[in-house]
């Protein structure tokens, strides 16, 4: 049994796979400030309800975007799993060409989500993650990461509009029957669910355009891809399961190369 672990920004997934199946998933709010005992114990907690001891674990890997929080969750993996954690990055091969300026840039989630799409759908690709951050990820026919596209997430824009227009109140993200608004909730939803419709379509038009290349499949993940997708129409395939999927087929393959 293998645990996936991505850390985001937001929020840490954690997903169970036993003989390449995802067993069960779980999410957590990130916070940098918890103890290795306190990400442990949740750890325990969510396999304890699904029938699974700490002993039945036989490895782990990790992708994040938050260096804060891996040094209490790298020892909250040893203490109460005795494990060594596989971490994204940390000297792990993706086994994928890395076509930016300075490939360290590149968070590690957009990396896995290219390495689990290139393997499920093939090359060229387009990925789109709705998340913290929405980020545009453009994959070339021979699976070489190109480069790519990041935004302000549909959260980071609200939480924005809230906290620096004095008489917007925060709402509550909700797909609009309508464009046009007929109250000040309604406006703000429309603004940021067709805001980011417009978004998504205009960057995969142009980077579809600049990569000059045929048949290129465009798949989203994140928390509202599945909202966001329904109004697009640019996106071929949702694919919430994707960064974990290829947080497995990174495992499999340093596994395979030991």
């Amino acid at each position: 049994m293998v645990l996936a672990i991505d850390v985001g920004n937001t929020n840490i997934v954690i997903a169970l796979y036993e003989n390449d199946e995802m067993r069960g998933s779980w999410r957590m709010s990130t916070d940098k400030n918890r103890s290795a005992d306190e990400l442990g114990m949740f750890f325990i907690q969510f396999l304890t309800g699904s029938g699974i001891k700490a002993s039945d674990i036989d490895d782990v890997i990790i992708s994040s975007v938050v260096p804060p929080i891996m040094h209490s969750l790298g020892n909250a993996i040893k203490k109460y799993f005795h494990v060594e954690p596989m971490i994204v990055g940390n000297g792990v091969d993706a086994g994928i060409k890395i076509c930016y300026d300075n490939p360290s840039e590149v968070g590690a989630d957009r990396i896995v989500n290219a390495v689990g799409a290139i393997k499920k759908y093939g090359a060229p690709l387009i990925i789109v993650d709705f998340g913290t951050a929405t980020t545009f990820c453009a994959i070339n026919g021979r699976g070489e990461y190109l480069g790519g596209v990041i935004t302000a997430g549909i959260s980071i824009s609200m939480d924005a509009l809230f906290q620096r227009a004095a008489k917007l109140p925060k709402i509550e993200l909700l797909k609009p029957d309508t464009v046009i608004g007929k109250n000040t909730v309604s406006s703000m939803q429309s603004g940021a669910y067709f805001g980011q419709i417009g978004q998504t379509d205009y960057i995969v038009q142009k980077i579809k355009a600049e990569m000059g290349e045929a048949n290129i499949t465009v798949v989203a993940t994140g928390g509202l891809s599945s909202m966001i997708s329904s109004g697009s129409d640019c996106i071929d395939i949702v694919d919430k399961t994707l960064t974990l999927d290829g947080l497995m087929e990174i495992y499999r393959k340093n596994k395979r190369s030991q």
